[in-house]
């Protein structure tokens, strides 16, 4: 149990007989109130914002600073339609040996996509794999993609990959796009070994 959670109970009895106290003692202001606001704490800011370390080929290696030597890293590529707008991303990690698969992927697609329809990733017009989508939030859909050491190997032979999509208001068309391999080898080496959740 936290720590926290272990004095949660001594704080709420404290703060439930702190009415009983108050009728005993004089109404003198607490030392804080008198404190000037120069000597508290006004916090920073704890979000973490990805960095590219360097690009390999059409992939670029996404770091997150740790303030240690060793910072975790994944791949990244933007997936554009014909008209250069992005229209999904993929990410992709190693993961601890082991396991089923070598690598992850996670693979954000945009809302109104009909989920049901699954994504496919096919390399250089091999026959592709079929990936349910996980979870969508407000940003998009998601699929969690475990890569095997086939795949990775697929990967690391092919020129291009497709990853195809079906839209919700138009279920009898696919959207094709584009995943490049280009400097997918050089950049996989560099990738940051992940716990598989």
């Amino acid at each position: 149990m936290p720590g926290f959670l272990k004095t949660l109970p001594l704080l709420a009895a404290l703060a439930l007989t702190g009415p009983a106290f108050a009728q005993d003692t004089t109404t003198t202001p607490p030392a804080e109130a008198d404190a000037p606001a120069e000597t508290l704490s006004m916090g920073e800011d704890v979000q973490v914002e990805p960095y590219v370390r360097e690009t390999s080929g059409d992939w670029s290696l996404e770091c997150i600073r740790t303030g240690t030597d060793e910072e975790p890293c994944q791949l990244f590529q933007a997936l554009n339609d014909a008209d250069g707008n992005q229209v999904a991303n993929i990410r992709i990690f190693r993961l601890k040996e082991g396991g089923q698969a070598e690598a992850g992927a996670l693979v954000a697609v945009p809302l109104e996509t009909l989920l049901t329809s699954k994504l496919t990733i096919a390399v250089d017009g091999a026959k592709g794999k079929r990936y349910d989508f996980s979870v969508c939030d407000r940003l998009g859909c998601y699929a969690r993609v475990g890569l095997t050491s086939e795949d990775i190997a697929s990967f690391k032979r092919g020129a291009k990959a497709t990853v195809s999509l079906v839209p919700f208001v138009a279920p009898d068309q696919k959207v094709m796009l584009d995943l490049s391999l280009k400097g997918f080898t050089a950049g996989y080496e560099e990738v940051s070994v992940v716990n598989a959740q």
